[in-house]
């Protein structure tokens, strides 16, 4: 219709999610006569927290064969890393298997080079502002930036980003003013504090513990180095040779916590006995999570997360080869220690500090001195809605709350959040990790580049049949959601 206003699509926060989502709708032809707006204050869009780095040692823990942007192009990625030669200066990419296991920095300017045509066609507009304030105008959504810049929208994607690891109270407090306490590493050059000889505390065993020290060997660092968590379970390698997934969690889903982890534990015994290693069960494992999850109830949802999540880290999100030999040869040189304890007390004399500590296995005290103190234990994901203030706002009006696992916000089988009524709201949809709380598996890099493209598609017939979908989708609790692993019509690791 000659004059018609156009829809408009915010997305707040330009990093993986946040660029997938506008790329894929504005390659939609559903799309023409839309104005995307993407407001991320980084320079270019794509990078976010996790690609956004210069740091050598910060690797993708995912082979680069499985790092395709496009689901029906998998050697996209490999194609793009021949036609720019890379990866360049980094003798170290190739891993003994033969795979490539590239910088961070190399895959974010790939993503950043899959939506950067559409940001200079002018189908995608990239605000390098921050979101200040998101209230509902009538049927719309008005959005209010740092910069000043207000946007009328008719559908707001949220896309940001973690909120920030959270140390522990007693640490927190005790070493507030020190110079070498680092609450959060992964702000850039945030490790630039430490001394060779510095003997170091890491708080968490996760991936960004693994960054961490990767890092510290990469500058030579010489003190001592001791990784702390409550299980002592460090993120594990990859398998040393190419297996097929192995288990069937689906045929007949189990529907409680304790009936999965028996079958999971059965199944890498069965699986030992056919010659494969424990990681081919829990690749069918994450082949299979959406479905998985979706057939727990809540309450066992909750207890998944509550009782097992840290065992499912430490086994789904693997290193890569380059970053578990780094940690090998710390361990066996003695310089790293990886302690499953408890902290008791901690204190501080002068920038000396004393923290007492009770293993777990044996319950035996011991105090420990450290020089410095570096915390990796991962997103506050129960912290976040009041890491922003408009998502705070937002949850205040009653628009969005958390999920009730505890581990982003709530939303339905669509995608779109839920507010204080329980219903939920078919213009406001939550994109990414954030989403976990409905979907299950949505960390490793396939399964969020493939939740993207469902968001951009779903928006697409939103877009081109704005009535059908908002009676499609006014009892959206009751609407069922094909696996997100099954979006692209495979299931990719």
């Amino acid at each position: 219709m000659t004059g018609a206003r156009r829809t408009v699509v915010a997305i707040i926060g330009g990093g993986f999610t946040g660029a997938v989502v506008a790329a894929n709708l504005a390659r939609n032809a559903a799309s023409d006569g839309a104005a995307i707006v993407v407001f991320e204050p980084r320079g270019r869009l794509g990078a976010g927290l996790a690609y956004d780095t210069v740091n050598p040692a910060h690797r993708t823990n995912v082979p680069a064969a499985r790092m395709s942007l496009v689901p029906d192009d998998p050697d996209d990625f490999l194609n793009w890393l021949s036609a720019r030669g890379e990866p360049r200066g980094d003798p170290e990419a190739r891993a003994a298997d033969g795979h490539l296991y590239v910088r961070r920095a190399v895959f974010g300017r790939y993503v950043g080079e899959f939506v950067a045509p559409f940001v200079r066609s002018g189908k995608v507009v990239h605000r390098r502002e921050r979101i200040a304030r998101v209230e509902r105008h009538g049927t719309r959504w008005r959005l209010r930036s740092d910069g000043g810049t207000e946007l009328l929208a008719d559908i707001v994607v949220i896309a940001t980003t973690h909120p920030a690891p959270c140390a522990p109270k007693s640490v927190a407090q005790a070493l507030d003013g020190h110079p070498r306490f680092v609450a959060d590493t992964t702000v850039g050059g945030s490790l630039a504090c430490l001394r060779p000889d510095d003997h170091v505390l890491v708080l968490g065993n996760g991936l960004t513990a693994a960054d961490v020290i990767a890092s510290l060997r990469r500058a030579d660092h010489r003190g001592s180095i001791v990784a702390l968590s409550r299980r002592g379970l460090r993120s594990r390698g990859h398998a040393a040779k190419a297996q097929e997934p192995f288990g069937d969690f689906v045929g007949s889903p189990a529907r409680t916590a304790l009936e999965l982890l028996r079958r999971v534990r059965l199944a890498v015994r069965q699986a030992a006995a056919a010659g494969l290693s424990w990681h081919a069960v829990f690749d069918a494992l994450r082949g299979q999570g959406g479905q998985i999850w979706r057939a727990l109830p809540v309450a066992e949802r909750r207890r998944l997360v509550q009782r097992l999540r840290p065992f499912w880290d430490a086994h789904r999100f693997r290193v890569a080869p380059q970053i578990d030999g780094a940690i090998r040869q710390a361990i066996e040189t003695g310089q790293l220690r990886i302690l499953g304890a408890e902290i008791e007390g901690v204190e501080r004399y002068g920038q000396v500090v004393a923290v007492d500590i009770r293993h777990r296995q044996t319950r035996v005290r011991e105090r420990l001195l450290f020089d410095a103190c570096l915390v990796t234990t991962g997103p506050a994901h129960t912290g976040i809605l009041s890491s922003q203030d408009w998502l705070a706002d937002l949850a205040s009006k009653g628009w969005l709350r958390a999920d009730s696992v505890g581990l982003g916000l709530a939303c339905d089988e669509t995608s779109r959040a839920i507010g204080a009524s329980g219903v939920a709201e078919r213009s406001l949809i939550v994109a990414g990790p954030l989403a976990r709380g409905t979907f299950g598996e949505l960390m490793g890099l396939p399964q969020v580049n493939d939740h993207a493209i469902f968001i951009a598609d779903e928006i697409a017939e939103m877009l081109a049949r704005p009535e059908r979908g908002a009676s499609r989708r006014r009892a959206a609790s009751s609407v069922r959601q094909r696996p997100i692993t099954a979006l692209a019509g495979v299931a990719r690791p």
